[in-house]
């Protein structure tokens, strides 16, 4: 039987020893070799492997070992050790009586194991030694680059360019993991880290989709949107349709939401007469109108809407029944 040389590729992001058990068979029973000391290789010498580290002439010490032992074992680092692996394929091609090289995965990094590198990242920047102007920030400093973020996101979606999608998607994610580590900084008894976010979001979700993780039959998808409401209303328990609403969004959107809450609430709403259009290019172009006109009478339209639409949800809370039970397509 021909010699054996077997590079063990493993995921540098789960506990060390966590490998598959015919990775612990190979392990137990051939010499394993590596460049440098590894986390990995502690729970191996535990377990009785015979370990060696950055010995000189890896390439040959390997081979050399396989033809005395029948089967040696390289344990890749983080990186692969890809060098090593192709200096080996090209000898063994030239010189293939020596030994069979084989390439055998130990463990495999699980569905989003590279946010871990992420967090890794982000508190390396943070850390003393890091980026200074990261340092410096706070969350409200922060705050402007969180919603330029978001706003570059919704370009990319509106453009239907997926690429472009994907770079915002990360420079979110970049806003939210940064957030996270500063907060890890603030008084004890104030500080949170990322993971209470992911666990936040991950009970909210068992919580509110009983038909998935609760077993809880469903009729249709009005019938889920309903529960999901239901839910809300029972974890809120807020007083007024209004709450929640976010305030900092355009004047625009923000009016949008306002009459809808207030539809919601089956509240009358007294608004001013408007212009007239048939279509929504023709309500865009009398909009656009409104905007081109204030600014010749040097009046600012996004305040003058915002102060419009707070003295209209002043006056919806004045008036407003108790919050409604009728569940809304909002989520």
């Amino acid at each position: 039987m021909p010699a054996r040389v077997v590079l063990l590729v493993t995921s540098p992001r789960l506990p060390a020893g966590l490998l598959t058990a015919a990775a612990w068979d190979l392990v137990r029973s051939a010499p394993v070799f590596a460049a440098t000391e590894l986390p990995a290789l502690t729970p191996l010498r535990a377990n009785g492997a015979e370990v060696r580290v950055g010995v000189d002439q890896p390439g040959s010490a390997v081979l050399a070992a396989a033809q005395e032992c029948g089967t040696a074992v390289w344990f890749a680092g983080p990186d692969g050790d890809q060098a090593l692996a192709r200096d080996l394929g090209l000898r063994l091609a030239r010189e293939p009586g020596l030994a069979e090289l084989e390439l055998m995965y130990g463990s495999w990094d699980p569905p989003g194991a590279r946010l871990l590198d992420a967090v890794t990242v982000l508190d390396r920047l943070l850390s003393p030694g890091g980026d200074p102007w990261k340092q410096a920030q706070t969350h409200r400093s922060l705050a402007p680059y969180l919603l330029e973020e978001c706003y570059e996101t919704f370009d990319a979606i509106e453009a239907g360019d997926t690429a472009a999608l994907r770079e915002e998607l990360g420079d979110l994610l970049l806003q939210i993991v940064l957030h996270a580590r500063l907060a890890e900084q603030l008084p004890a008894a104030d500080a949170w880290s990322i993971d209470d976010v992911a666990g936040d979001l991950v009970a909210k979700m068992v919580r509110r989709n009983p038909h998935v993780f609760a077993g809880t039959a469903v009729a249709d998808l009005d019938e889920i949107v309903e529960n999901w409401e239901r839910i809300k209303r029972e974890e809120k328990s807020r007083g007024s349709v209004l709450d929640g609403v976010a305030l900092a969004q355009p004047a625009l959107a923000l009016a949008a939401k306002v009459l809808a809450r207030a539809d919601r609430a089956a509240v009358a709403v007294d608004v001013p007469a408007g212009m007239s259009y048939a279509t929504e290019d023709e309500l865009g172009a009398a909009l656009l109108a409104v905007v081109a006109q204030a600014r010749t009478d040097g009046f600012d339209a996004e305040a003058a809407l915002r102060r419009a639409v707070l003295a209209q949800m002043a006056a919806i809370r004045a008036t407003e029944p108790p919050p409604s039970t009728e569940p809304s397509a909002e989520h």
